[in-house]
């Protein structure tokens, strides 16, 4: 007897209300992530096979189809190999729940999951230094209330590294001043830390709170109507602020400024002022202290001041030897 033509609808509508939020408890980050993929899949899967979205089968989702859809991913809309990647975990996920659904799409299900990541090349982390800093933080106009909103949020941003998603999730509860003043943020993997603040810093949160008024429940830094910011606006509220840095800061012109940079930002001004590993990564909420090697490995400083405690080395000459004529061409290669 054939199916239904609602089964995949319904098999997703399941797999986010009863695999995802009721039985695995994901973040509310991973299911908007995780939504945002096959919002997108559909989308693509629409135009292909000229099939409305509620009209999709589960075995018009195989492997050739999601193959194409990462090549468009990462080709059409421009994404990362590692943003690619993101979304195929998204759709493993979910033809993992339905491998136990489906068992008669046995096949298909196992050459989708067969799908390997794409591997990419590891970059340094982008970040900034001190003179780039100041111009960022003086580009807010604090004459306006916008700009008071932006400054302590840029303060807030390059102090704490705090992701996008914690930034704007903040609260006016979350901060607790006084003595030992620090903000406290519910982060990925649904874990609560919290972050110390500098007098300084508290002294502008204050009187932005004050300016700001509101219930504890408010977020600390709304947007024009008073609500939270989306992820998009602070992106936008960071990029137009780094574009009127740029015009006295030459060097921010050869850098993309995000807050996940000043999240970097952050990091690297803990590691050089001797912050051990460890501290670090409590500080920016990650699993494994593991995580923060990429911010030795991006610290060209550091790695100049080691070289300059060892010795130089007292190479003696060698008579030259031409290598074997088989060992040549393989070095050629």
């Amino acid at each position: 007897m054939k199916r239904a033509m609602t089964d995949l609808p319904r098999l997703v509508e399941a797999f986010f209300l009863d695999r995802l939020i009721q039985q695995r408890r994901v973040s509310p980050y991973t299911v908007a992530s995780y939504r945002d993929t096959f919002r997108l899949l559909f989308r693509f899967a629409e135009r292909r096979l000229k099939k409305a979205p509620s009209a999709l089968r589960l075995a018009d989702l195989d492997a050739p189809l999601v193959g194409a859809f990462l090549h468009h991913v990462e080709n059409e809309r421009g994404n990362s190999a590692r943003s690619r990647n993101v979304r195929l975990a998204a759709i493993r996920s979910f033809f993992r729940y339905a491998a136990l659904q489906e068992p008669e799409h046995a096949g298909l299900i196992q050459r989708v999951l067969a799908m390997p990541n794409k591997r990419f090349e590891r970059r340094p982390v982008d970040f900034l230094v001190r003179p780039e800093i100041d111009a960022l933080l003086g580009a807010p106009d604090r004459s306006t209330w916008a700009g008071r909103r932006d400054y302590a949020l840029l303060l807030v941003a390059v102090e704490t590294g705090l992701r996008c998603s914690e930034l704007a999730g903040l609260r006016i509860e979350s901060l607790v001043l006084g003595r030992g003043a620090y903000l406290r943020c519910h982060g990925k993997g649904r874990k609560e830390r919290c972050t110390p603040l500098r007098k300084s810093t508290v002294a502008v949160l204050r009187g932005w709170l004050r300016e700001r008024a509101g219930v504890p429940s408010d977020p600390i830094f709304p947007n024009a109507r008073g609500g939270r910011l989306s992820p998009d606006g602070l992106e936008y509220i960071v990029a137009k602020h780094a574009a009127t840095a740029r015009q006295c800061c030459s060097s921010l012109e050869r850098k993309r400024v995000t807050p996940h940079v000043l999240r970097h930002t952050a990091a690297m001004e803990l590691l050089r002022s001797g912050v051990d590993r460890a501290v670090i990564a409590l500080w920016l909420g990650h699993e494994s202290v593991e995580t923060t090697q990429m911010y030795l490995d991006a610290d060209l400083d550091l790695k100049e001041r080691a070289l300059a405690r060892t010795a130089p080395r007292k190479a003696h000459a060698r008579r030259y030897r031409p290598e074997d004529c088989l060992l040549d061409f393989l070095k050629s290669l």
